[in-house]
């Protein structure tokens, strides 16, 4: 007996940003390049999401997520489509994503705070997200002694441990 797959196309509006799940590592590769990315090493088993306007893909973010914490792998939006609220939908969704993953604090790493400030994220050391995020694949591939003057990347958090609670 074979099983057959039907694939369910969701229908979007023109000029509508709706943002969806994806496991489809191909389209957030040709996404990524398509904004600018370099070369990724993307896992199957992180959690990518797709910002689509209408039915053109124009942005994505990924989140990997290790017991209780999440951290934020990829945030790129197309240039053309930048400055129109595409990047706050994926950081809202990476911040869902990570939540219902478990994770209490999300994290990210960015050259400075300059966008992840409007949304909350807090600068921390290198060490505090190596040891947060410790056996997650990216933040095992950070070097492993970093000078506190690095200026190259920095870490950023975020606590998330309330969203979706109700309070009165």
């Amino acid at each position: 007996m074979s099983v057959r797959v039907r694939k369910i196309r969701r229908r979007r509006l023109e000029g509508e940003i709706a943002v969806e799940q994806t496991r489809d590592l191909a389209l957030t590769t040709a996404i990524a390049e398509k904004c600018g990315g370099g070369r990724l090493n993307l896992s199957p088993a992180d959690c990518y999401l797709v910002a689509y306007s209408g039915d053109e893909p124009v942005g994505v973010v990924g989140v990997e997520t290790v017991v209780d914490a999440g951290l934020i792998r990829l945030l790129m939006v197309t240039e053309a489509m930048r400055r129109r609220g595409i990047g706050t939908a994926l950081v809202g969704a990476a911040r869902k994503a990570a939540h219902t993953r478990g994770a209490r604090r999300l994290f990210a790493i960015a050259p400075d705070e300059t966008y992840l400030a409007r949304f909350g994220f807090e600068r921390i050391t290198l060490e505090e997200l190596k040891e947060a995020m410790w056996g997650a694949s990216t933040a095992d591939r950070l070097p492993r002694h970093v000078s506190s003057d690095s200026t190259q990347c920095e870490a950023f958090c975020l606590d998330i441990s309330a969203d979706g609670v109700i309070t009165r």
